[in-house]
């Protein structure tokens, strides 16, 4: 099982964790308590429930590199361009926006 924290405008927003079984989304108590929170994507609205899905979440799916910086990112770091979460944890941790994902451990 891996995990990132799902970071909006430097305040935890959720967890990420993916499984044998997929992958799911669940944003922090806290985070959902700020009445200034916003929702990391139109199709994970805020909310309690825990989203998951078979596949990576499109949204997160979106912020991993392609192209030459993919190919940068397998070269440098060995992690086979399927695999998406170890892509998302390894290139997303300071991306273009308000959205970063730090590796939990």
């Amino acid at each position: 099982m891996r995990q990132g924290e799902i970071w909006v405008n430097k305040s935890l927003a959720g967890i990420l964790t993916e499984d044998d079984n997929g992958y799911y989304f669940k944003y922090d108590k806290a985070y959902l308590e700020n009445k200034n929170a916003l929702a990391i994507s139109l199709t994970l609205p805020l909310g309690e429930e825990e989203f998951n899905a078979e596949y990576l979440f499109p949204f997160f799916d979106g912020l991993i590199p392609e192209g030459w910086l993919l190919d940068i990112a397998h070269k440098n770091w060995k992690i086979n361009p399927r695999d998406r979460m170890g892509l998302l944890l390894t290139t997303c941790r300071d991306c273009i926006g308000n959205v970063s994902i730090i590796e939990k451990v």
